[in-house]
């Protein structure tokens, strides 16, 4: 059963997403709230989590790069689901929940193993913990961030290319967006502090200038100056999408693609 589990969880996002593109495309006018949509996806969270948990904890953790991205787009969903009971913003599911799918299936066809000798250190499970879930919060601001693109454009009665009626209003979103880039930088912050105390106490080294901590550290500086941007001269809108997105690309080459590059193609 338990190998199902990952292509269980795709077919439940992705009816979850197609249902609601299929009903957001036939209104002129916000979608009204469906209980079961909601319910779905929570059903789909469930079964991702039991997933990812036999995955990620197998004889060790194991962090490899497809089990590290379907946990980030797990976070990423139930950031979502938490929103959207809150403030019933349905047209996220329509960037949310398909790479939710593919992720799922990825982990699942392209099985990696990368087993962290040090992962019964409480300081890494911190580190660890705290980086997932910044990575999970900004990448929910980076598709939020898309969202609001096409919300514009819809409002200057311009093609989308998403093609959604339902959009909450552009200062409620860019609210949403700026709450939620707040709190993933003061993560991606201790993320950064916690890295440099766990070099420091395992490696008797401090935090080295690798590609993934430069990448970060200048994805830490943009998230740093669009905070600034919109304390200082209330930066919203299309400024504040380009540094969401500039930021969100930087974290993606840190993190992801350090890890595609050793284990998917050195294979270390």
């Amino acid at each position: 059963m338990m190998v199902f589990l990952p292509f269980i969880t795709a077919l439940i996002y992705s009816w979850a997403a197609v249902n609601y593109w299929h009903q957001a495309k036939r209104r002129d006018t916000m979608t009204p709230h469906s209980p079961w949509q909601s319910r779905l996806v929570a059903a789909g969270l469930v079964l991702h989590g039991i997933s990812l948990y036999c995955t990620l904890f197998s004889n060790g953790l194991n962090l490899s790069f497809t089990n590290a991205l379907s946990t980030i787009f797990w976070l990423t969903v139930l950031i979502y689901w938490i929103t959207d009971l809150r403030n019933q913003w349905h047209s996220l599911q329509a960037l949310v929940l398909p790479p939710a799918a593919f992720f799922v299936l990825l982990q699942a066809w392209q099985p990696e193993t990368h087993f962290l000798a040090y992962a019964a250190q409480p300081l890494f499970i911190a580190h660890m913990v705290i980086a997932m879930l910044a990575y999970g919060l900004l990448t929910f601001a980076a598709l939020h961030a898309l969202l609001m693109l096409a919300a514009e454009r819809r409002l200057h009665h311009q093609s989308s290319w998403l093609g959604l009626a339902d959009f909450p209003p552009l200062m409620t979103m860019d609210t949403l967006l700026f709450r939620v880039i707040t709190l993933g930088f003061t993560l991606l912050t201790l993320t950064l502090a916690s890295g440099m105390m766990f070099s420091e106490s395992l490696f008797d080294q401090p935090m080295q200038f690798t590609h993934k901590n430069i990448f970060t550290m200048l994805s830490w500086l943009i998230f740093a100056g669009l905070l600034f941007g919109r304390y200082r001269y209330g930066w919203r809108g299309r400024m504040a999408v380009r540094w969401t997105l500039s930021g969100f690309v930087l974290l993606v080459l840190a993190y992801t693609g350090s890890k595609f590059v050793l284990e998917i193609l050195l294979h270390r």
